[in-house]
């Protein structure tokens, strides 16, 4: 019988389960990185050899990325951070937009960063941004996004995939409506891309090397030519990221992100089955609720939130017993505020948990962690008063 009064782990070592968004680093990436330290460390503008050869570097790295997103080379940009993607994307798109119309359409569990980037564009030239509200699993209604692309909407966005609950959105259906009225569509891919298959519906498409492995400190986006877009800001000869990128960071990316889409398949079943395995293990567990699509769904992400349990506490009661896991809840961010995605669903927000599985987390980090669960589950509550009910 397992203890579940004990905090201790039946391993010695720390499982890292927190990989969305800051998963640890792919090995290929890490060698990329060190080789492109060595021969990409010069300024790749200048005209010199160094310059050259770190030109060539980024230029390769662009390669890469287009070769799996399957795009053309010179649509691809390099940001400084997935969050500056989004930015730069709503921003860009509105302003090239705006004769056509001042408005943007987002789903409700769109990015903190996107939602806020579209109320930026919006409010300063008397637009609006139209909210598309999402079911208890999380995804938007295709039809309610169709009917809110009214005249007067320059842009609309939608997420591949929510990296906090996994549930996959029916981009298909939405691309379609938005572009037979001619409006482009800002797709985040950031939890999605390098753990599932690439859409291909899109006109702006934004991904996090981070989340699959490789270093922080660059974003990519890929812009179709067909969309026009106009630099904001002050003039700068890298208008997605003024002063340049980090060539080493740019060619990781492009490394790790060639080297996990050939095992992708693989992992994908791989990490599946884990997930399934948890999602029926945590069920299990009195006043708790799993969230997100059962089957349409991100590969590697599991959330689930518990009744009578302070978030907070929990994590770090399973960050004592070696366990590093994420949660919906903001409070994790100096933040009291519920997660907005969870809100948005209509489930449970507080007592939150989400797994991240990457590429290498073990079946026995996850048979320990749900060895462990049940008692930080129980002392929690305990420790509010709340036990047995």
């Amino acid at each position: 019988m397992t203890d579940t009064t004990s905090p201790r782990r039946p391993r010695p070592d720390r499982a890292y389960l927190d990989n969305g968004g800051g998963a640890r680093w792919h090995p290929l990436a890490r060698t990329a990185f060190l080789q492109a330290i060595d021969d990409g460390w010069a300024d790749p503008r200048r005209l010199h050899t160094e310059g050259r050869r770190a030109a060539a570097l980024l230029d390769g790295a662009r390669e890469g990325v287009a070769s799996v997103l399957g795009a053309r080379t010179e649509e691809i940009r390099f940001t400084p951070s997935h969050t500056a993607s989004l930015h730069g994307a709503v921003a860009q798109v509105a302003r090239a937009r705006r004769r056509h119309g001042s408005d943007v359409v987002v789903g409700a569990v769109e990015r903190a960063a996107l939602l806020h980037a579209a109320e930026h564009v919006t409010a300063p030239h008397g637009g609006a941004r139209t909210v598309v509200p999402v079911d208890r699993v999380g995804r938007v209604d295709a039809d309610a996004f169709d009917a809110a692309l009214t005249d007067g909407v320059g842009l609309a966005a939608l997420q591949h995939a929510n990296g906090e609950v996994g549930t996959l959105q029916p981009l298909e259906a939405v691309h379609g409506a938005a572009r037979a009225r001619g409006i482009p569509l800002v797709v985040d891919a950031g939890a999605s891309i390098g753990h599932a298959p690439v859409p291909t519906a899109w006109d702006v498409l934004a991904a996090d090397p981070a989340d699959w492995g490789a270093p922080a400190g660059t974003g990519v986006l890929a812009v179709r030519q067909r969309t026009r877009t106009v630099p904001v800001g002050p003039e700068d000869p890298e208008p997605w990221a003024p002063g340049g990128v980090s060539v080493p960071a740019a060619f990781a990316a492009a490394v790790a992100l060639e080297a996990v889409t050939q095992d992708l398949a693989a992992q994908d079943a791989r990490r599946r089955a884990l997930i399934e395995h948890v999602r029926e293990a945590v069920a299990a567990i009195p006043d708790v609720e799993v969230v997100g699509d059962p089957t349409e769904r991100l590969p590697h992400v599991a959330t689930f939130s518990f009744l009578y349990v302070d978030g907070e506490a929990l994590l770090t009661e399973l960050d004592r017993a070696g366990f590093a896991v994420g949660s919906g809840s903001a409070c994790t961010a100096s933040s009291l505020e519920p997660s907005h995605v969870l809100a948005a669903m209509g489930v449970l927000t507080h007592g939150n948990v989400r797994l991240a599985l990457d590429r290498s987390t073990t079946e026995q980090d996850v048979e320990s962690f749900l060895q462990v669960l049940p008692g930080a589950v129980e002392r929690v509550r305990a420790a509010l008063g709340v036990e047995g009910l």
